[in-house]
């Protein structure tokens, strides 16, 4: 028996997957090169925090002054039965 020759039909199929494996290998490779920069920007920046943190820990903390002038009392709680007066004494009758 003899094989007959492949139908343009799967001819053209045959180089559509061509094609695709072509196509699906270059993404894989841009995606993996992504992926690297990625990550060497990510190190990058990591180095640059942990220094910049190492820089603040070694650095004293500046020491605050104490507030001048009078400090506000502590607002007391008004007892319900003044609230009431001063409501009726303000034309309130509920």
């Amino acid at each position: 028996m003899t094989k007959s020759p492949p139908s343009p039909a799967q001819l053209a199929r045959n180089e559509r997957m061509r094609t695709a494996a072509i196509e699906g290998a270059k993404a894989r490779a841009d995606i993996e090169a992504r992926d690297v920069a990625v990550r060497k920007n990510m190190e990058r920046l990591r180095v640059l925090r942990l220094a910049k943190e190492a820089e603040e820990a070694a650095q004293p903390k500046p020491v605050k002054a104490p507030a001048r002038g009078k400090k506000a009392a502590p607002k007391q709680a008004a007892k319900l039965s003044d609230f009431l007066a001063a409501q009726k004494s303000n034309g309130r009758t509920t």
